[in-house]
This record gives structure tokens, sequence and C-alpha cells, in this order.
């Protein structure tokens, strides 16, 4: 199916974006560290229904790279601004981590924007002490490495991926690899630290959310565990939840054949 890239102005700077189908809009944003390939193996199944753009984050992969923080309120208006830049009045969102995140303040400040949305590997609670250190430490290494990038990955790896992928899924681990190896370090840095330390408690904001959504958790992911993904569920009134066995941190990029199928069922109900 053939894929077109687009430049779309946001106010958190020019995005990258691939696009395929044909029908209403999806928009998909990925998780931090990652841009927007790692939606290639649902898009492909989606895009038999539904028009696809899939988005390189604000300072990741082929979009303009950041120079300062920001809130989850901005990024929920830079896919505001997605919105209008594609002259649609609403349309489906789906995101991983930092894009559950996102589409989540979308679904409680612009609802009127949103069709259904999808929130996997996401939470709404406030980073806890043990994740903060873990990302400072991450990013701290690769500054201090000055671009040597093994134990930088290694430490990705840990916590996306569970024991499943890293055992049985060499394809999985060589993208998440290559997306860390090839990031700007600098502009991520501004990213990490908006999304981790910085991100407030949600939960009392989702409340207000009145939109179909579905929650997704990995069984074995270790950055969200299930039982904190549940709980960003609560606090969406009628939400939806799954978990995925046999999967961490990236469920769509670890099992698309697995995913893809559930999302096309749900959002073909709310269409």
């Amino acid at each position: 199916m053939e894929t077109e890239e687009l430049s779309i102005p946001t106010r958190l700077g020019t995005l990258h974006a691939r696009l395929r189908g044909d029908g209403p809009l999806v928009v998909l944003w990925p998780s931090l560290l990652m841009d927007g390939t790692l939606w290639d193996g649902v898009t492909s199944q989606l895009a038999r229904r539904w028009t696809t753009l899939a988005l390189d984050p604000p300072g990741h992969g082929r979009s303009e790279p950041l120079r300062r923080s920001f809130t989850l309120d901005e990024c929920a208006g830079a896919l505001l601004d997605v919105l209008d830049h594609a002259e649609v009045p609403t349309a489906h969102v789906i995101g991983n981590s930092w894009g559950g995140m996102v589409g989540a303040t979308f679904a409680a400040r612009h609802g009127e924007r949103l069709g259904a949305a999808v929130l996997m590997n996401a939470t709404a609670s406030a980073a806890g002490r043990r994740q903060r250190l873990e990302f400072g430490a991450m990013l701290g290494l690769g500054r201090l490495l000055g671009g040597v990038r093994p134990p930088l990955t290694r430490s990705v790896l840990k916590a996306f991926l569970g024991p499943t992928s890293l055992r049985e899924r060499p394809d999985v681990v060589r993208h998440v690899r290559d997306s860390v190896q090839a990031v700007d370090l600098a502009s991520v840095s501004f990213a990490v630290r908006s999304v981790v330390p910085d991100r407030p408690d949600q939960r009392s904001l989702l409340a207000q959310i009145d939109r179909p959504v579905l929650v997704v958790a990995g069984r074995e992911d270790a950055t969200f565990p299930v039982a904190e993904t549940r709980a960003m569920a609560d606090a969406i009134p009628g939400a939806e939840t799954w978990v995925v066995e046999d999967a961490a941190h990236l469920v769509a990029l670890e099992v698309p054949h697995v995913v893809a199928p559930r999302v096309t069922d749900f959002l073909a109900r709310h269409d």
C-alpha cells in the first residue's frame, strides 16, 4: 500500500507524518524515543478501512527538533493543529505511552473533535521516583558518552520490551535499537523531561472524558505495569480495558497481528 510523506505545521514545530489508506482519519502518536514507524504493522491493516496518519512526534524522527519543554496540553493542541491541517472535524486517535497520554488529554480537552481513542501502555499518574531516576539516568548516560549508544540502548530495551519479545522477536529488538541509536539526544531530552518528571497527575482531568476509549496494557510492561494502566482506565468513564499477553510497553510493535484486529473492531463500533 502506498505511503505519502507529509510535513504538518503545529505549535510544537513541524511534524513529519506517514499517510496511508482512504476513509475517516485515524491519527497515531508513538512512545518517547520512537517514531511513526512504530505503527507500520498496525497501519498496514487499519488503512484498508481508514486513512492513517502516523506521526513522528515532536523532536523525534524527521520532525523538527525540540528546543524547549512542553506540557501535555500543548501536545493535545498540536494534535488539534494536525486535524485542522487535514481539514477534518473529527478523527480517531491512537497513542502509545506518551501518545496515550496525549490522546487522553485530547479526549478531555477537545472531545468534540474526537471519534474514539485507543490509549496503549499509558498512564494518568505522575511519575514515581523510580521512573524519574531511570529515565534521567538513561539520558544522562547518553550525554555523558557523547553519542556512544550501546549502554543507553540496553537501558531502553529493558524498559520497553519484556522477556517474550527479547527472547522471540529479534525484529522488534532491532527496531527499538535502531530507533534509539537514531535519536537526537538534545532534542529528545526536552521530551523526556516533559513526559516523565514534569508530567502531572491527570486522573481528575480524565474524569471529564465522554468519548469511547479503549485502554490497552501489556502484561509484561515494566514501565507502566497493568495496575497503573488499569488506574488510568478507572479514571475514564465507561472506558474499556484490554490486557495483551506476551507483550510489554510497545504492544503495537511487538504483536501487531494481535493488536490490529482488536483496534479495528473497537474503531468500527464507533465510526
